[in-house]
């Protein structure tokens, strides 16, 4: 072994330490790891990973969310709208719907209330987008941590959820909500938007839509309403219950809180002056009223006004039946509820079912109308609507009794029609008014009418056989004109040509046509308006949506001659002067009018008019239950109804009222030639007493009937039509129309079409398809 060289292996000389090294600390089992510190940067990459995979999954659901969901058709609860029917001075009448809503266009909210429902709702709506997701998150946190329920949804999205969606909470409907109203923000204008949001909000009282809030609440139209008006009706969208201070007086403080905090927004926005602001004052509402259902009257009304409607082809039946419309009537409510109190006096109120049974069977109806224009002022349908549906006024099935026999006279003033003598029918034409007596004349099966009560009259004038309301008399009479002439100008008058049992055959002259309350009303002042019009009106004004809908009113047209119609009412005017209607006499002015009971008195009618007032009353015989018609002896304590008593005591009263504080007016007549005066060797009447007293005084121009042979305007008679021999098909001689018939006739016809010719005795168009055949029993006075 090499030699030693005196030192030992600890001397040895020991390696360098590594650059960096240090002692390894005793307390640890092994050395520290020399691994690099990569885990923080490997766990940001994931969180940014995971952060973008889920901005990639919210911007593609956001996408789906946009192209899936579509803006859907409105739902049904939102387009729902109720038929608003007014009085003829804007008032309500009634409203026909489930739903109290009435669209308006947002021209018509004034601009200061339109700022109200933004400085209550949404201030920022014309100038931020339709969802605010920074609302909706605070209105999310404020509901999770306890802070109330908030909503965090625009203006857009409440009217999303009002319009095309629903009210329920949840999350799908939300979603919705916020996809459909980015998509509606897009799609409409702000103006569109405020405007569906307006007439969909909910604002308490039943009432959906700004337009029925303002009636509900102020009884005006939203464009009546004042600043102060529109700020509370913006406040109760917050809590229609709870704000409404009428029905909850303990929450006014809140409520006045509410306003107080749209006026200060409408300040703070620069839309309301700190003047204005400062003399602005709490606008109670008015009290919360029942719904203006169809109960009472309404309901009648309504009815007859939709007939208007879709009869004269103005609007359809399904398209009136979608709601929407805004439809002022003729009605004039203080007329309206004359008619209503006077029928509740004379009639309603006496009876008593319980002690006299045939009290359940009295049914009224009545119509008024105004003979210068046409328009119908006042209807009674019935009891109440919601008790009896069959309006009284528009029914076609009570015979109308010997109301019908003026049309008789009419039609032989109008045709120039003669006797079986050959001698012209005038006021002072002397008939048989014997009871039964066969009418001549007559080509189809006998007929012999019995007159009222079987009496016989003997001879006697044309005026005094109306006063007396003979039938044997008025039969002849119409075979004599020609039963076709007497239908045509009934027609001509305002009887739908369709009316039931109008057949030209000598029972016409009777009454067994059953005609409508209204329609008699419409045939009655056109005779007062001097033969004028023939037609009616019940809507004077309709809209929808706020657009105007035209409404066409009846053509004025001369349908019979002035001579025919003033001639007529000079021998109705003795009828009230001295006749069977002497208890129409209580209306204080010069009135004309005539009488009528229908067979088995079953109806009892009268019908008259003064110059400014064509009215007719019907009292009717039904059963309520089998619905059958049933005679009225005994109802209301008497032994039985004629149209001289409860009929014309109610014409009376109601005609009084609905004209008081108007100055009478007579009528200005202009009689046909031999009118005026009793010819000379005028033959005394061969009847009874009560008989020969009325032929003596019902004649015009006698002293008993003041007003007619006197009345302004007699004097100057123009002349009949000549009259010609040749007969036309119906047995009344053809005659030379004048103008004023021949524009009547070509009216007619352009409206209905030509009847042309037919035989005696032969329904003309419109007629029930039967065979000529008199009443079963004898209509009467």
């Amino acid at each position: 072994m090499p030699p030693s060289s005196g030192t030992s292996d600890s001397d040895a000389p020991r390696p360098a330490r590594p650059t960096g090294w240090e002692p390894r600390d005793p307390t640890l089992s092994t050395p520290p790891s020399r691994t690099p510190k990569r885990r923080p940067r490997r766990l940001l990459r994931t969180l940014f990973g995971l952060l973008l995979l889920g901005t990639l999954l919210l911007a593609g659901a956001f996408a789906a969310g946009y192209l899936l969901v579509e803006i859907p058709p409105a739902n049904s609860a939102a387009v729902a709208q109720s038929n608003v029917y007014l009085y003829r001075d804007g008032t309500t009448l009634a409203r026909d719907g489930e739903v109290n809503r009435e669209n308006i266009r947002l021209d018509r909210v004034p601009l200061t209330v339109r700022q109200a429902v933004l400085a209550a709702e949404d201030r920022d709506f014309h100038t931020s987008r339709a969802v605010d997701p920074k609302a909706m998150v605070r209105a999310a946190w404020n509901t999770v941590t306890g802070k109330g329920r908030q909503s965090g949804s625009t203006i857009t999205q409440q009217y999303v959820k009002n319009y095309y969606l629903g009210q329920e909470q949840t999350l799908t409907r939300k979603a919705k909500e916020f996809f459909i109203a980015i998509k509606l923000g897009r799609e409409k204008s702000k103006e569109d938007i405020l405007q569906g949001y307006l007439n969909t909000s909910y604002f308490g009282r039943n009432a959906y839509g700004l337009q029925a809030a303002a009636r509900a609440y102020y009884g005006k139209d939203t464009e009546d309403l004042d600043t102060a008006e529109g700020a509370y009706l913006a406040s109760v969208l917050k809590a229609p219950s709870a704000y409404d201070v009428t029905t909850h007086p303990e929450n006014r403080a809140k409520a006045v809180a509410r306003w107080n905090y749209v006026l200060d927004g409408m300040v703070g926005e620069g839309w309301l002056t700190r003047t204005d602001r400062a003399a602005a004052r709490f606008p109670t509402p008015q009290t919360a009223r029942p719904a203006t259902g169809l109960s009472g009257q309404r309901g009648y009304l309504v009815q007859a006004v939709e007939e208007y409607l879709t009869e004269h082809g103005i609007v359809d039946e399904k398209t009136l039946a979608g709601g929407g419309f805004r439809i002022t009537t003729t009605l004039e409510p203080a007329k309206q509820d004359a008619l209503v109190q006077t029928v509740e006096e004379q009639v309603m109120s006496k009876l008593d079912p319980a002690s006299t049974p045939a009290d359940r069977f009295v049914r009224v109806g009545a119509a008024a109308i105004d003979p210068a224009s046409g328009k119908v002022l006042a209807l009674y349908g019935g009891v109440d609507y919601t008790r009896q549906y069959v309006n009284n006024a528009t029914r076609r099935d009570y015979q109308v009794g010997s109301t019908f026999k003026p049309f008789v006279f009419t039609a032989a003033v109008q045709s120039g029609a003669q006797t079986q003598q050959g001698e012209p029918i005038t006021p002072y034409t002397v008939y048989d008014g014997s009871n039964r007596r066969p009418v001549e004349g007559w080509n189809g099966a006998p007929y012999d009418p019995a007159n009222e009560d079987d009496e016989s009259f003997g001879e006697l004038p044309v005026g005094a056989a109306t006063d007396l309301s003979v039938n044997a008399v008025y039969a002849q009479m119409a075979v004599d004109v020609g039963p076709g002439h007497v239908r045509r100008t009934a027609v001509d008058l305002g009887l739908p040509g369709s009316t039931p049992d109008l057949t030209a055959s000598p029972s016409i002259a009777l009454g067994a046509a059953t005609a409508s309350v209204l329609d008699m009303a419409t045939a009655y002042a056109t005779l007062a308006a001097h033969g004028r019009h023939g037609g009616y009106s019940l809507v004077e004004g309709l809209s929808r949506d706020g657009q105007a809908v035209a409404v066409p009113a009846p053509a004025s047209r001369q349908a019979v001659s002035r001579e025919a119609a003033d001639t007529t009412t000079a021998i109705l005017r003795s009828v009230i002067e001295t006749g069977t209607g002497t208890a129409a006499q209580a209306v204080g002015r010069p009135a004309a009018g005539k009488t009528g009971t229908a067979e088995d008195d079953k109806a009892a009618w009268f019908a008259g008019y003064t110059p400014e007032l064509a009215s007719v009353v019907a009292v009717m015989g039904q059963d309520p239950e089998s619905g059958r018609q049933e005679p009225l002896y005994g109802a209301l304590g008497q032994a039985r109804i004629n149209g001289g008593g409860t009929p014309a005591e109610i014409w009376a009263q109601f005609t009084r009222e609905a004209l008081a504080g108007t100055t009478p007016r007579d009528f200005e007549l202009q009689l046909m030639p031999g009118a005026e005066e009793p010819p000379p060797d005028l033959p005394s009447p061969d009847a009874p007493d009560a008989a020969a007293g009325a032929a003596a005084s019902a004649a015009p121009g006698t002293s008993n009937a003041p007003g007619i042979a006197n009345a302004p305007g007699t004097s100057d008679v123009s002349a009949a039509p000549d009259a010609s021999t040749a007969p036309d098909a119906s047995g009344a001689p053809e005659v030379s129309e004048a103008p004023d018939v021949r524009e009547a006739r070509e009216a007619r016809e352009a409206r209905e079409g030509p009847e042309g010719p037919y035989e005696l005795g032969e329904a003309g168009p419109g007629a029930a398809p039967r065979s000529p055949r008199p009443p079963r029993g004898t209509p009467g006075q």
